[in-house]
Order: C-alpha cells, then sequence, then structure tokens
C-alpha cells in the first residue's frame, strides 16, 4: 500500500538524493578502482619478474652444459694425444690397430662433442639476448607501474576531495527529509545505496519496473511519499513530468 499521505517530501528533493547518491557511488567505484590497477600493475611486474629469473636460470644451465661438454672435449684431446704416444711406441701390430681405432673413435666423438658446442654456445647466444630483452621489458613494467601509482594517487586525491565535496552536499539535502522517515531512509540507503530510490518511468518503478497504478501516481504527483510495492525503494517523478 501507498506510504501514510500525512509524510510529504518533494519530487525535487528526492531527484536531488538520488542524483547525489549515484554521484557517491561513482566516486567510490572510481577511488577502488585505483588500487585494483595498481594490484594489476604488480602483477605484470611479477610476471616481468619470472620471465627474466626463467631466462636467467635457462641461460646459466646452458653455460653449464657447454662448460662440460668442453672439458669433455679437452679431456678427450688429452686423451688422444696419450694413445697417439703410445701409437709411435706400439710393440705390436695388434696394439697398433687397437690404438689407431681407439684414437679415430675418440676423434669421431669429439667430432659429434665440437658440433654439441657449437650448438650450445647458439642456444648461449639466443639466451643473452632474450635476457636483454626481458631486463629491458622488465625495467619498462616498473617505470610503468611507478606512473601508474603516481597517477592513481593523484587521481585518488581528486577523487576524494570530490567525495568529500557530495559528501556535505548530501548531508544538508538530507537536512530536509522528514523526521518522520529518516530512519527507515538510513536503513534503506545502507542496505540499497543508490537502488534505494527509483524515478517513475512510464508509470513503473526505474528500479525494478513494478507497473504502478493510478493510485500510486495520483499520490506521487502531490508530493506524497511513496515506496515502491516490489522493490521498496522511495520513487519519484522525473523533472519532465507535468503535475
Amino acid at each position: 500500500m501507498p506510504s501514510d499521505p500525512k509524510i510529504e517530501i518533494s519530487a525535487s528533493l528526492l531527484r536531488t538524493l538520488h542524483r547525489i547518491h549515484r554521484q557517491l557511488a561513482d566516486l567510490d567505484g572510481q577511488i577502488a578502482r585505483g588500487p585494483r590497477q595498481i594490484a594489476a600493475g604488480e602483477t605484470l611486474v611479477a610476471e616481468a619478474e619470472g620471465n627474466l629469473t626463467t631466462v636467467k636460470t635457462a641461460l646459466q644451465k646452458a653455460n653449464l652444459v657447454s662448460d662440460e661438454k668442453q672439458l669433455q672435449l679437452k679431456s678427450r684431446e688429452a686423451q688422444i694425444d696419450q694413445l697417439q704416444t703410445k701409437l709411435n711406441t706400439a710393440a705390436s701390430n695388434r696394439e697398433f690397430n687397437l690404438l689407431k681405432e681407439q684414437i679415430a673413435a675418440d676423434k669421431q666423438a669429439n667430432s659429434v662433442l665440437s658440433d654439441e658446442i657449437l650448438e650450445a654456445m647458439d642456444e648461449i647466444d639466443g639466451l643473452e639476448s632474450k635476457l636483454k630483452d626481458v631486463a629491458a621489458e622488465l625495467e619498462n613494467q616498473k617505470n610503468i607501474q611507478k606512473n601508474r601509482i603516481s597517477e592513481v594517487e593523484a587521481k585518488t586525491t581528486e577523487l576524494q576531495s570530490e567525495l568529500a565535496r557530495v559528501t556535505t552536499e548530501l548531508e544538508q539535502s538530507e537536512k530536509q527529509i522528514p523526521s518522520e522517515v529518516m530512519v527507515e531512509y538510513r536503513r534503506v540507503i545502507a542496505a540499497k545505496g543508490e537502488e534505494a530510490l527509483a524515478p517513475v518511468e512510464d508509470e513503473s518503478c526505474g528500479g525494478c519496473y513494478q507497473v504502478l497504478t493510478t493510485q500510486y501516481i495520483d499520490r506521487l504527483r502531490m508530493s506524497v511519499l511513496i515506496r515502491c510495492p516490489n522493490c521498496n525503494a522511495f520513487l519519484y517523478l522525473p523533472e519532465s513530468t507535468r503535475v
């Protein structure tokens, strides 16, 4: 049922209150986006740091593999030198042939190892180049994040100033609300925020689209405080409505 006809409140006041609550919601939303933007930037920086760590680890591993292969190559070359010395002093044809076969096998193994070392060096060159790229990207993300934080802090200061101004405007406007509905107004605002108020659009609640009876519309035209029978919002007529 419509509210008590003795409680009157102007549509212009309700329109003002709704506008202010919308402004407050928008300002709160913009202020809340700041920390989310900073957190998203921190994620990007962390990803860049992770990429740098991954490439550094891969480069260290590639260098270790290359070093091990080069040590193996030197060891086999020394072994070939020793076998060559033994070959020159072989006591029999059988020993000579065995030593010659061993030298040939070691040379073949060294040839394969040399190719592997060249591949490892190519991999190291590629990783060193990639390391420079990811290091540059990390520095870039850090600079972007630094600027982002500065921008968010400046914007937040500006928004908080505007929020304080709009809050003061709300406090002044709320002084015009009839005292007998103030408690309920506070309760509904706390629960629904800006959706606690709604304009009437085509004889329906602009919040939930509940169709309103002629009795509701008529009482609104007489500035009687009316609540939506469905969503419980405080209803008001738009400024364009002829009373």
